[in-house]
């Protein structure tokens, strides 16, 4: 019989001492295993995040040229540079999307089908965005790059400083337009550094 109890897949009859032990449920068997707590299996697990500076910057690594503290802190010309372009670029970027905006409303008719003019502002916008986030961006290392060179030429940064510094990179942003295109230009770039240098010694 055993033969054929093991071809049938019958198992043999099993005696009053031999009764299957109790199936575990879910519980049971989560219960006898040993589970890692979740929270160590994170990257920063350990460690003292209140004692972590993540962005904060040491004193002893900013710029200390007097008249360089303000309300952004730097440790220098390539901070001065990143920061500086990238805000003026995506201004001048948001600027120009608005400008572009208003543009292809206005070019369309009101009686023009909603594509058309839809593609007249997005039109607008890709050209009068880029150009205006570019020509600032180009206008704003060129200020930077001067406005440190001046700084730690002269021993300190101050408002005569970001005018001339103005004045002298709009003037060589148009300086293949000619001389009264550079001399607008770099009158309009120096007031727009003497407005923020004074801004930004009221904020102090």
């Amino acid at each position: 019989m055993g033969i054929w109890d093991s071809l049938s897949g019958r198992s043999q009859s099993k005696g009053p001492d031999t009764d299957p032990a109790p199936a575990q449920d879910a519980s049971t068997i989560l219960a006898d295993m040993s589970i890692p707590d979740p929270t160590q299996l994170h990257p920063l697990a350990g460690l003292n995040q209140d004692t972590l500076d993540y962005i904060t910057l040491e004193d002893s690594a900013l710029d200390e040229l007097p008249g360089s503290r303000s309300v952004l802190p730097s440790r220098g010309w390539s901070d001065d540079l990143c920061y500086g372009t990238g805000t003026t670029y995506l201004a001048a970027l948001s600027l120009g999307g608005v400008w572009g905006l208003s543009e292809g409303l206005k070019r369309t008719p009101v009686t023009a089908p909603p594509k058309i003019r839809l593609n007249s502002v997005l039109n607008s916008v890709t050209r009068r965005g880029p150009f205006l986030g570019n020509s600032a961006g180009v206008v704003a290392m060129v200020y930077n790059g001067m406005n440190s060179f001046l700084g730690y030429s002269r021993g300190k940064h101050d408002a005569a400083n970001s005018i001339l510094a103005g004045g002298l990179s709009g003037m060589v942003f148009k300086s293949t337009r000619g001389l009264k295109p550079m001399m607008i230009s770099g009158g309009i770039v120096a007031s727009i550094a003497g407005t923020w240098a004074v801004v930004r010694k009221a904020a102090i």
